[in-house]
């Protein structure tokens, strides 16, 4: 039998449910435990401690549930966070931005765009990670905060997300050929930015997750009406609502309001 526990997922926002989503339709018959730490985003503008706080904190959660792997689906968590993550965890931990910089450079693509979070980009993380699989890649990395709060208003394709996108990006054109979505909030406002750096292959990692989660799995037996989202919030749990079940498009079968505790 397959193992029937959740998979633990963690993101600052509802950003993490991009990559929820794709895991669920490629693997209908796992369920899902999502934790998005609504009371504390951002995420990419705080200090790497801080984050390193604020994830440990999370994965004690999630572990406290009982989940049988932990996908840490926030970039800034995934580049400053991972190794303190997989330290502690007694689950195998997949983050984003090695399946990320692994789909950029399949692509093929010579000057690779990286957009995230202050602290993501900070970090090198992408750079660093690419140069390793390609060292021959250029790579032009960008700070791009202000597309978090975008994504969490519903903000993704007005005139505000459209001028946002314009100011961060502009610089960008005729410099890349491709662009990693270093953040999983920036997927919900990818016509907003392709639309911005025209012929530009927009990268996603959520596609480069689900290759990692793979081999974790061991082949579902139970039907796909059993599997379940189950996503836990630590502030506002019904606008998260609205947000989410727009963006999944479909409703969330269980939704509860969390106080994380721990290291904090």
């Amino acid at each position: 039998m397959s193992d029937p526990r959740p998979i633990g997922v963690f993101d600052s926002g509802v950003g993490g449910l991009t990559v929820v989503r794709r895991l669920r339709e490629e693997f209908p018959r796992e369920s899902f435990l999502f934790l998005g730490d609504t009371a504390r985003l951002p995420y990419g503008t705080k200090s790497p401690e801080t984050v390193e706080r604020y994830s440990l904190a999370n994965v004690g959660f999630l572990l406290a549930r009982d989940v049988k792997f932990l996908v840490v689906a926030c970039n800034t968590a995934s580049a400053v966070a991972l190794p303190a993550i997989e330290a502690i965890s007694p689950v195998p931990v997949v983050g984003v931005i090695e399946p990320g910089a692994e789909a950029a450079v399949a692509t093929g693509r010579r000057r690779i765009g990286v957009i995230g979070t202050e602290a993501t980009i900070a970090s090198g993380a992408y750079a660093r990670a690419i140069a390793r699989r390609a060292p021959g890649r250029e790579v032009i990395a960008r700070a791009c905060p202000l597309f978090v709060p975008l994504a969490e208003e519903g903000w993704t394709d007005n005139a505000v997300a459209r001028e946002t996108a314009e100011i961060y990006l502009s610089p960008l054109r005729g410099k890349i050929d491709a662009l990693v979505l270093g953040c999983t909030h920036y997927p919900l406002l990818k016509d907003t930015i392709a639309a911005t750096v025209p012929g530009v292959l927009l990268v996603d990692s959520a596609d480069a997750v689900c290759e990692a989660v793979r081999p974790l799995l061991s082949p579902a037996r139970r039907n796909e009406d059993e599997s379940e989202y189950h996503v836990c919030v630590t502030d506002a749990a019904e606008r998260f609502r609205a947000v989410a079940e727009r963006f999944l498009g479909r409703p969330i079968d269980r939704l509860e309001h969390v106080e994380i505790t721990g290291n904090v």
